[in-house]
This record gives C-alpha cells, structure tokens and sequence, in this order.
C-alpha cells in the first residue's frame, strides 16, 4: 500500500490522528447544536458527521485504522450533549452512575487503543480481509463497512443515554444499581482480559493459543465485556423511562455484531495462525464464561 513517509512514524502517526480527532470531535459537538433537530436525531447527525469526517481522513493516508478511535472516543460527547438538556441543578445519582459508567469505559479502551498503537504503518487486519472479500472498491469498503457501519451501532447503542440522562425522575432505583454494576463489571472484565491478553503476548512461543485466566473460561471475554457495557446504558435507560424500552435495539444490534461478525472473523484468524486453536476453540465457551469442556 502506497501511504505518505510521515506515516512510517509512530508519533507522527500520532500527531495525524489526534488533529483529525480535534477536528471530528469539534464536528460533533457542532453539529449537535447546529439545527434544529429533535435530540436523537442531532446526536444521530453529530455522530454520523464525525464519521464522515473521519472517512475524508482516511483517504490521504490510505488507512481505515484512522477510524479505531471514534468507537471509544465520541460516546461520551454525545452523552455530555444529552446532559446539556437535562433540567436541574447539578447531576442526579442516575446522571451521575452514567457517566461514570461511560467515561471509565471510554477511557480504558482508548488508552488500551493508544498502548498498542504502532502507527499508520499497520492496518487492522479485519479491515483488509474485507478489502480482499468484498466485491466493492476500497474507497467504497471503507465508507460504509469500516466507517458507516460502526457509526450505525454506536448511534443505536446510544439511544438509551438520552432516557438516561433526560427523562426520568432523579430517583436512583434498584435497575440504576444492576445498571451501574454491569458497566463497571463490564469496563473491569475488558481491562483484566486486555492485560491477560497483553501479558501472554510479551513471553508466548510462535502459534501458542492464550487459554489461561479469564480466556480459560471464554474464547473472548473483552467482547463480553463491550457487549455488558452496552447492556448497562439500556438498562440505565430503562431505569428512567420504561416506556422507552425500545432503545434495547443498540444493545440487540451489538450482540448480533459481536455474536455473528466479530467472533467468527476472531476465530477464522486464529484459526488460520495457530494449529492448536481449533481443538482450544472446541473446548472453550466463544462469549459466556463457562468451565472447559473435558474430552
């Protein structure tokens, strides 16, 4: 692949995607406001415009990884939108387990994304099995299944957080507190899987499969852990606003995604890269925790 020089630089890299992230945040946060929209639709359009943006960046670099932040990166935003509607003073304990919720998660996967990242040299290796199978050009690829199609969940996903941080009294009930401990479970399943996962990397020998700690026990525990982080803000929601239950679509769409598209293409990889992660596999729950199966 044809990319600039600067792109052979890990910290030049890195200058690039935090300028364009200046730029798509800005965009957002614009665009929130910008017309004269009902919320869901001016969060909807808030996202769906840093997105593109985010797309327009992708170009000169010849690179979909740019794209690798948003996910982590604009929820908050568009919760932060959502709270400047709420009336009253100061945060409810429902407005304020939210956030909390919400920026612990945002801010244990971007810096596991900032961690890892070695620059605009490497591109995620999904992106490019999808530039290899799909009938489409690449341009074309990357719009709508690295950028649009992400973009889509993530706004569905967020549907719960203006029930959540909008509507509903200020009492926290017991569904604020299961709410509250799903996300914060969910936030520490991913943070001790990536660490797990991290340390295995440092010492394993060449096609070695990770079947240890919390990968023992599930295939991919980090998934479960994202797909529990979007539970809780529906469960948030409903907390507040039953009669918007069917906000639960962000959370059903994110268990389909991981459930039929990211585990499989995971599987297939490693599958493909290490011999023994077929008979692992057959063993190992792919979501749910769950003792290995014995032979």
């Amino acid at each position: 692949m044809n990319r600039p020089a600067f792109t052979q630089d890990r910290f030049a890299s890195m200058a690039y995607v935090v300028l364009v992230y200046q730029l798509v945040i800005g965009l957002a946060w614009w665009t929130f406001g910008a017309f004269d929209l009902a919320p869901l639709w001016a969060m909807s359009a808030g996202l769906f415009a840093s997105a593109l943006l985010c797309f327009v960046a992708m170009l000169p670099v010849n690179n979909g990884s740019v794209f690798d932040p948003w996910w982590s990166v604009l929820p908050p935003f568009a919760a932060l939108y959502f709270l400047t509607l709420a009336a009253g003073e100061g945060l409810s304990d429902r407005q304020l387990a939210v956030l909390v919720v919400v920026v612990a998660w945002s801010l244990r996967l971007t810096l596991n994304w900032f961690r890892d990242y070695p620059g605009l040299t490497h591109e995620d290796f999904r992106y490019v099995d999808l530039y290899e199978k799909t009938p489409l050009p690449r341009w074309a690829v990357r719009l709508f299944l690295v950028d649009l199609f992400p973009a889509l969940q993530v706004v569905l996903g967020c549907l719960p957080l203006y029930p959540a941080l909008v509507l509903g009294g200020g009492e926290f009930v017991a569904l604020d507190l299961l709410a509250l401990v799903v996300g914060l479970v969910a936030v520490a399943l991913e943070l001790v899987a990536d660490e797990q996962m991290r340390n295995f990397k440092r010492r394993r020998a060449e096609g070695e499969n990770m079947s240890s700690g919390l990968w023992r026990y599930s295939r991919h525990p980090n998934y479960l852990g994202e797909i529990l982080f979007w539970v809780s803000l529906f469960l948030f929601g409903l907390a507040a606003a039953p009669g918007w239950w069917w906000t639960g679509v962000g959370a059903v769409a994110m268990i389909l995604m991981f459930v039929f598209a990211s585990v499989p293409m995971m599987d297939e990889r490693s599958m493909a890269r290490r011999p023994g992660y077929a008979d692992y596999a057959r063993r190992t729950s792919a979501l749910l925790p769950w003792p290995p199966r014995r032979d």
